[in-house]
Parts: C-alpha cells; structure tokens; sequence
C-alpha cells in the first residue's frame, strides 16, 4: 500500500473526513460493485466510511464501539466493546493496572448497553444489515490504540462475513500492526513513525454529532442511488 505524504511538513494530510473518505475509497477500488458492507464506527468514522461507500457502491450501517475507561480515569482505555458483545481486553495493562474482575464486568454491561442504546439511535427503524457470507468493510477515520476497532472486528468476525476488511486514512503502526492478525485485510493510507492523536492529521476535526451520522445513514438509504453519487 502507497503511504501518501502531507501537501507540505507543515500542513495534516488532511482537509477533514470526507476527503479522507474519498482517498481511502480510491485504494478499494477492487470491491466496487461486489456485495459489499461498509460499516462505519461512530461517530467519527462515519463521514469516512459513508464516503467509502458511496464509491465502492456498497451498503452503509454503523457498528458502535465504546472504550472501557480504568476505574481512575475514564479516559485511560483498558479496552472496548460492542453492542452484541464483541469485546477486545488490553491484557497487558489490566494486569498492571491490577484492576479486578468485578470492574470489567460492570463496565463491560454498562458500555454493552450505551452501545447497543446509539445503534438503535443512529439506525432507527431500519433493519440490521446483514454481514454473513458478505466482503464487510469496517471504517473509522484513524486508529490510534485500535482499541475499539479490535472490538468491532470481533464483533463482525462472529457474524462470519466473505472477508473482513479494515479500512482507516492514517494509523499507527502498532495498531495496524495488531489488526493485521484479526482482519482479513487492512488498509491504512499512512502509517507514520510518530503518532500522537488522530486530529493532528486533519485540518478540520470537528466533532460528529449524532444528527450528522443519522443524516448519512438515511441518505446512503435513499432509493435507486447509483454507486458515486450523492442522494438529493
């Protein structure tokens, strides 16, 4: 895979996350027009994968992953889940932390819950998509630890998809790394030497509100859109 470089050292690699959408769209250009899922971790990963889709021609959903914060701080990821229990523990750091079981079995129910609670947001009335027996494209608009696209692809790999694709604009080498063992395939436009923070990478990284990936989701639902253009 051709690692793309900055415009200039000084300038992100990218304009926001439609355009990084449309360049990660560019390298898998081999599944446009096969049965193709793309499901986009929100909230930020989906305006990058609603752009993936649009080109690829593939159907759009989402999969909600939450991180499991350490009993100290919220913020300190230990792991992360899913709604229907995909779940990806951080071993090595649990161990160190000494954090007891009883803690990863609430916060697991707990964020099992919240995830389950904004799919049924984000998707509404419409169905769950189908995953078995498709090429399933999880996207989000980087990876950092890979944390909670660990625990998505655990959860998409259970459902037994045709392939498990991961697809993200820039990431770092440990993580895809690390990914590389749990998908089929992974698609990492940039991974480079020093990471520090998924925005730093973009011009505008504004966070996704909710309003904005239900938006997308009902207009990748609009009828009769042909692959590569937009509905409305």
């Amino acid at each position: 895979m051709e690692r793309y470089s900055p415009r200039r050292a000084d300038q992100p690699l990218f304009r926001d996350r439609r355009e990084a959408g449309s360049r990660l769209a560019d390298a898998l250009e081999a599944y446009r027009g096969q049965d193709v899922l793309v499901l986009g971790i929100p909230r930020g990963g989906v305006p990058v994968a609603a752009e993936v889709a649009l080109h690829v021609g593939g159907e759009l959903d989402v999969v909600v992953a939450r991180k499991l914060g350490a009993p100290f701080s919220a913020e300190l990821a230990i792991g992360a889940v899913t709604a229907n229990g995909g779940r990806f523990l951080n071993e090595d750091l649990i161990r160190e932390l000494g954090i007891p079981e009883a803690y990863l079995g609430g916060v697991t129910a707990r964020e099992m819950a919240e995830a389950h609670r904004r799919e049924q947001r984000f998707r509404g009335r419409r169905p769950v998509a189908r995953v078995t027996g498709r090429i399933v494209i999880v996207v989000d608009d980087g990876l950092a630890t890979g944390a909670t696209m660990r625990a998505a692809v655990r959860s998409v790999r259970a459902q037994r998809p045709a392939k498990l694709v991961v697809a993200v604009p820039v990431g770092s080498q440990q993580a895809c790394a690390a990914l590389r063992a749990e998908a089929d395939d992974v698609v990492c436009l940039f991974e480079p030497e020093a990471f520090f923070a998924v925005g730093a990478f973009y011009e505008h990284f504004e966070p996704t509100e909710d309003a904005e990936v239900q938006e997308l989701l009902q207009e990748a639902c609009a009828p009769h859109r042909p692959a590569g253009t937009r509905a409305g």
